[in-house]
């Protein structure tokens, strides 16, 4: 504890800190809780009353201030709970724990008995409560309601108050038989409580409050002392005796040393591990696998670990407690940074309403079934139903890493120790079957020795109980024990337990008893599963320093710039791992714990290290020693744990062989004849004695001096560095949301309290959108200033799919926060449908398509395309008939994506919250999107993504039908524009093509352009199979009637949905004897770049962009030279090295981050564009007869020369490899012309280029052309082509090309045979 010295000196050293009573006040009576939740319509005996601390020694501790509320919610979450004699009185045990702000944790442990009711005033409250009952219910005296009748009529806002039930209704794994539980299920049973006839018990609770977690002491202790409470005998020395002794003389254990102090009536060992061990962890694990399955639990580790909401379900708090403190134990070397309630306290439900992570425990009532509870938000919940071995997972959710052998290495480790690795029997009472003694396994877990003398004194132990009363009172069973014992299964211990005789068992080796046998063997198991999760980590996060960023000189000036800084590098990090990895972890280094992580192993330069991360440290330089070649460590091979055995000695020879052992109990200066003992009461305790411990201590005299050390230590070092107020302030300003949110305030449940805890839920929102648009707009922008030149690329596809996932699920807890009504999984959803209700019914109230003017138009992006309707409803109706979405959180989603694709997301989410009045009906005053200011920066933080290309639609949906609208525009002269023959359209994209289009002949729009000049366009709209990015398209024409030419501008394809719109350019010929004679053209497209008239409602123009910021810039040859100026030699050599250069860079990306090859290979600037300059240096393209003449001429006649050369034998001399790539050449050429489709010179020229840099053969045709004859009679002396030392560079060029793999697409290829 780094917490202040106490006024002794010695409560930070002393293994508990507080003993606390808590029950019914008699004084005060009977109070209803009505934070609890309204039930009067229950029996009054199933009722919710109020608890009370009733006594807490000693009075405070400065390091651990007393916090009298909170204890009391968590010793008796439901209230007071009452009894008659007729009723199960088992006791029960349950612990808690309490947050601080600055995140440290105190544990407490609970042992709830039953004491009888001695105030005649209480007796008659409650006689005279039940008569009123009886009267109000007469007529359905023997109805009993189901425990969510009440809450089904009761209004929204109690809906989960409804939930709170009483102790009564909560089952310890083993309290009770079934037929036991039903008889109790019915809250109004006709037997009531009369005062005459019935003894009335009431609850009263025990608590140790601890500063760590020794659950199975603290448990053994309090039983112990509620034995010596019920026992015929009074104990040894006064119960003040030994509760003195374990606050103020029983110290805590030093790491790695073990201790044994002494109960009422046995000795009680505890151990505790060493530095370089795992930390403490107490609670059972093998309980919570037991209780949920292997699967099940790695699924809910998953969640935790990506910080998702967790509500565990149960009817019984010490499961909540088990699970939740096993799986944030797994959690090693991260810690959990949010919310963390492992029991929420009935008055505390609104807290389920935090639009924040949250790990939390609630109480079932018995019987409530899953569908009756109403939470307010569940798009992003991992729901865990304990009792039934159920859960109920998020969507879109990655697996963890290697799961499959993961989950066997756990299950190995159960096995070991005789558990099944598919979860345990979790009914009432333990399963008895004939081939394995489950009954046996049950039993290990219970303190044998306790147990006779417990029968002894009429106080056995709930468990035990149980299975003598199963035992004795069942024909069947006493059947199957006897089947059990003929067919060899040993019951040993069961014969024990009925006899009332020890049972030594064979686990009580070297002198320990077998309940110290069983502990001793959980401590393993702990140890052990722990390792398993331990290893998995140190081997993901092998090499996690190399990508820590440590750029700051010292502490302050780190703390000061934490925001503003990268402390890891996650791009590099994440280009280092196996791909099965990739979904899991690039989601998991976004997380606060994994930030959190960083942040301490920054500040390991100038502090001590934290001690998780020590641990972790080490055990990853242990791996390496025993790894010598790091790459191992990264491969996806899973590698199994190594320390199992290790560190199950560790913990076997600290349990051998006791450190220390605790002064033993004494009598004290007492008062005589005070706290008498009355058998079943517990006795009022003298206060005077408890309330301080001794002076004279040796271990508190020797820790106080370690503690004044390390003060002083800690004093030099603030000094040195920085105050640690300022420091504290900086951290918490510098991590995120969530860190000073981790616990509910439980002492103050004011109005105004719970005000303020909303209205830091607000600013925390708010100040995570900021940081999540901030990150997406930096992670963009920086993949964009590497296309246009600038930095290295850091980021993959997949690392922007988990930000805009990431965004979704926040845009969901906003839309969650103060719900007045859950309706639906997904809170936007829900919204959206109201919004979308009240436009349709407005719509049909009006006369106009749509009212209030909220559908706007959005501007033509080019001439020729009808405006396309922008709206709300009808991105919705898109969302609505896809139907590959089937739940409301996808289609929320789907709907996020699309707008933020469209750069509508603020503005859409502007028009959604422009309903004021819907607004307030569906949201409480304290709802984050009813508070104005925050609400408008909010708004405007989303309007800044409209500053960056996002297809996070496009790319995710791919298999949907999606509207397109393609629109064909010829060079302006109407009667170029008039074509007799019957055109045709291909569109293709990344993902596929829209196949053959045929247009309709003639149909023509007439459209006037600014100046009233007309123009004419072919319009067609067609529906495919999402295309994705558009990259080319077919256009062409029949050849058929008079006017069967065709001077095309370009095409402009738009998708209906996105409203992206490519354009495709042209500015050539279609038809016979014009241009290159071309009846077919391939176009590559350019995505256009919209100007948004309306930025937002805010009325700025954005001036608009030249080109795609996801394409690539390239300097145009022709905008250098101008139109009719030739490029010189230097441009184009320039030109085809970039060319080259952008086709490799295009291979160095990520694929799935690639782009369109097809761009760069054949659109401008491409590299069919910079060897056609290249061809055209110096070329004799004069007209012969009125002819152009062409490049594919110069190729034809090469091919001519060469196939007559060979036919004569001229080539025979020729070395060997030159006849082979003669041979190629002319067999590329033939096919291309021989092929059906028309698509002229150029297009053959441009489909011989792509092939040679396919199939690598561009460098090997160069020489044939360039020593052709044919090359004298077509090209001037200084053109390119003729020079031998270009051509060899340009040859050397092409040659790096050979190492990647071009795949063209098969609009380009088309029936080419070769």
């Amino acid at each position: 504890m780094s917490a202040t010295m106490s006024g002794s000196g010695s409560a930070p050293c002393r293994f508990a800190h507080y003993f606390v009573i808590c029950g019914i006040d008699n004084e005060t009576g009977l109070e209803p809780d009505a934070l609890a939740g309204e039930n009067f319509d229950q029996s009054p005996l199933k009722r919710t009353f109020k608890s009370k601390v009733l006594a807490h020694y000693p009075e405070n501790i400065e390091c651990n201030p007393f916090d009298q509320d909170a204890v009391n919610m968590l010793c008796m979450p439901k209230g007071l709970s009452f009894r008659t004699q007729r009723d199960s009185r088992t006791p029960q045990f349950h612990s808690f724990l309490i947050t601080r702000e600055d995140g440290s944790r105190t544990y407490g442990f609970v042992h709830t008995f039953y004491e009888e009711v001695t105030s005649p005033q209480i007796c008659s409250a409650m006689q005279t409560l039940h008569q009123m009952h009886q009267a109000e219910h007469n007529a359905s005296a023997h109805n009993c309601p189901s425990s969510s009748s009440s809450s089904s009529s009761s209004s929204s806002s109690s809906s989960m108050d409804s939930l709170a039930s009483s102790l009564d209704e909560v089952e310890s794994p083993s309290s009770t038989s079934s037929s036991q539980g039903g008889r109790r299920s019915c809250g109004c049973s006709g037997e009531g409580y009369d005062s005459v006839r019935d003894t009335l018990y009431v609850s009263k609770a025990m608590c140790l409050i601890t500063p760590m977690p020794f659950m199975h002491a603290c448990k053994r202790f309090l039983s112990q002392v509620h034995r010596a409470v019920i026992s015929n005998q009074p104990p040894p020395l006064p119960l003040e005796s030994y509760i003195y002794n374990i606050l103020y003389e029983v110290p805590l254990p030093p790491p790695g040393r073990s201790l044994k102090f002494h109960g009422v009536y046995e000795p009680i060992l505890c151990q505790r591990p060493g530095v370089g061990e795992l930390p403490l962890a107490d609670f059972p694990l093998s309980r919570a696998f037991q209780l949920l399955g292997v699967e099940n639990l790695v699924q809910i580790f998953t969640c935790v670990l990506l910080e998702m909401q967790i509500l565990l379900y149960s009817q019984d708090y010490q499961r909540l407690m088990v699970v939740a403190e096993g799986i944030t134990t797994l959690l090693f070397p991260f810690q959990w940074q949010h919310v963390y309630v492992p029991i929420l306290p009935a008055s505390l439900l609104h807290f389920l309403d935090a639009p924040v992570p949250y790990l939390m425990g609630l109480q079932s009532k018995e019987g409530t079934d899953r569908s009756k509870l109403e939470l307010p938000q569940e798009a992003n919940l991992c729901f865990v139903e304990i009792d039934n071995h159920y859960i109920e997972l998020p969507e879109d959710f990655p697996q963890f890493p290697n799961k499959t052998e993961f989950i066997q290495e756990l299950s190995e480790v159960l096995l070991s120790f005789g558990l099944s690795p598919e979860g345990g029997n979790t009914s009432s009472e333990p399963a008895v079957s004939s081939q394995t003694s489950v009954l046996e396994k049950e039993l290990k877990s219970t303190s044998l020795s306790e147990l006779v003398d417990d029968r002894k004194n009429g106080n056995l132990g709930g468990e035990a109980l149980d299975v003598l009363e199963l035992l004795q009172g069942n024909p069947t069973l006493e059947r199957l024990q006897a089947l059990a014992k003929r067919t060899g299964v040993k019951v040993a211990r069961l014969e024990a337990l009925a006899a009332g005789q020890k049972a030594v068992g064979e686990e009580g080796v070297g002198g320990r008893s077998p309940v110290e046998e069983e502990e001793l063997r959980n401590a393993k198991l702990n140890v052990q599963l722990r390792e398993v999760f331990a290893a998995r980590f140190a081997t993901m996060f092998a090499d996690y320093e190399s990508f820590v960023i440590q750029n700051s000189p010292d502490l302050e000036s780190w703390l000061t710039n934490r925001e503003q800084m990268h402390n890891f590098d996650k791009a590099s990090f994440l280009s280092d791992q196996p791909e099965p990895y990739l979904p899991f972890l690039s989601h998991f280094i976004e997380t606060q714990m994994f930030a959190t992580f960083i942040d301490n192993k920054i500040i390991s330069q100038w502090e001590e290290k934290e001690p998780l991360l020590r641990v972790f440290d080490g055990r990853i330089e242990k791996a390496r020693l025993y790894n010598v070649r790091a790459p191992s460590l990264r491969s996806s091979v899973y590698q199994k744990c190594t320390f199992l055995k290790e560190s199950a000695q560790a913990i076997e020879q600290r349990l051998r062989k006791m450190d220390h052992t605790a002064i033993h109990p004494h009598l004290l200066d007492m008062k005589i004849g005070q706290g008498k003992y009355q058998q079943g009461f517990f006795p009022k305790l003298q206060a005077d004695v408890l309330a301080s411990g001794p002076t004279n201590n040796k271990w508190s005299n020797r820790t106080c001096s370690t503690q004044r050390r390390v003060d002083r230590h800690r004093q030099h070092n603030d000094h040195l560095v920085l105050d640690n107020d300022l420091k504290e302030k900086y951290m918490q300003e510098a991590r995120s949301l969530g860190k000073n949110l981790r616990q509910p305030k439980l002492s103050d449940l004011s109005p105004a309290v719970i005000a303020q805890t909303n209205w830091k839920f607000v600013e925390g929102l708010l100040k995570e959108c900021k940081m999540k648009t901030k990150r997406m707009l930096v992670e963009k922008m920086g993949r964009e200033a590497v296309e246009l030149g600038h930095g290295e690329v850091n980021i993959t596809g997949l690392e922007e799919n988990t930000l805009i996932a990431s965004l979704c699920d926040l845009l969901e807890r906003i839309w969650s926060h103060g719900l007045q009504v859950k309706q639906g999984k997904s809170a936007l959803w829900s919204h959206l449908l109201h919004y979308q209700t009240r436009e349709e019914k407005n719509e049909q109230l009006s006369e106009s398509p749509v009212s209030n003017g909220q559908e706007k138009r959005k501007p033509e992006s080019s001439v020729g395309l009808p405006a396309l309707r922008l709206s709300v409803i009808q991105d919705m109706r898109h969302i609505q008939s896809m139907g590959e979405i089937k739940t409301d959180v996808g289609r929320a989603r789907a709907w996020i994506r699309l707008s933020l694709e469209k750069k509508l997301l603020s503005q859409s989410l502007k028009q959604l919250l422009s309903n004021q009045a819907l607004t307030k009906k569906l949201y409480k005053r304290y709802a984050f999107l009813r508070c104005e200011e925050e609400k408008e920066q909010f708004l405007f933080h989303l309007l800044s993504l409209n500053t960056v290309d996002y297809f996070c639609f496009t790319s995710v949906f791919t298999t949907i039908m999606i509207p397109y609208r393609a629109v064909i525009i010829p060079i302006k002269k109407l009667s170029n524009a008039m074509t007799t023959s019957n055109p045709w359209l291909c569109v293709s994209g990344e993902l596929g093509d829209s196949g053959i289009l045929q247009i309709t002949k003639n149909v023509l729009e007439m459209k006037f352009d600014s100046a009233f000049r007309p123009h004419t366009h072919i319009s067609i709209a067609f529906k495919c199979q999402n295309l994705g990015k558009l990259t080319t398209v077919q256009l062409g024409h029949d050849n058929s009637g008079l006017l069967a030419k065709w001077l095309v501008d370009c095409v402009m394809v738009r998708n209906e949905i996105t409203g992206h719109t490519y354009k495709f350019p042209c500015g050539k010929w279609l038809g016979k004897g014009v241009d290159d004679g071309s009846l077919e053209r391939v176009l590559i497209g350019e995505f256009v770049v919209p100007c948004n008239d309306d930025d937002g409602g805010r009325g700025s123009k954005t001036p608009p962009l030249q080109r795609s910021p996801s394409q690539i810039r390239r300097i145009s040859i022709t905008s250098l030279t101008g139109r009719g100026n030739k490029p010189t030699t230097v441009q184009i050599q320039e030109s085809i090295g970039e060319a080259v250069n952008n086709i490799i860079k295009h291979f160095h990306k990520p694929e799935k981050e690639r782009g369109s090859l097809t761009v760069l290979l054949c659109g401008e600037g491409g590299l069919v564009w910079a060897l056609e300059q290249f061809f055209h240096h110096g070329f004799r393209s004069a007209r012969i007869f009125q002819k152009n003449v062409f490049v594919w001429d110069f190729y034809e006649r090469t091919v001519a020369f060469l196939e007559n050369a060979d036919q004569i034998g001229d080539l025979q001399e020729k070395p060997e490899p030159l006849g082979l790539n003669s041979e190629s050449f002319c067999r590329y050429v033939n096919a291309i012309n021989s092929m059906p489709r028309n698509i002229g010179k150029d297009g053959k020229f441009q489909l011989l280029v792509c092939l040679g840099a396919r199939d690598r053969l561009l460098p090997q045709w160069l020489p044939l052309l360039a020593e052709c004859p044919v090359i004298t009679r077509m090209y001037e002396e200084n053109a390119l082509l003729r020079d031998k030392l270009t051509v060899s560079s340009l040859i050397a060029v092409l040659e790096t090309l050979h190492d990647f793999p071009i795949t063209l697409e098969s609009s380009l290829t088309k029936s080419v045979e070769l």
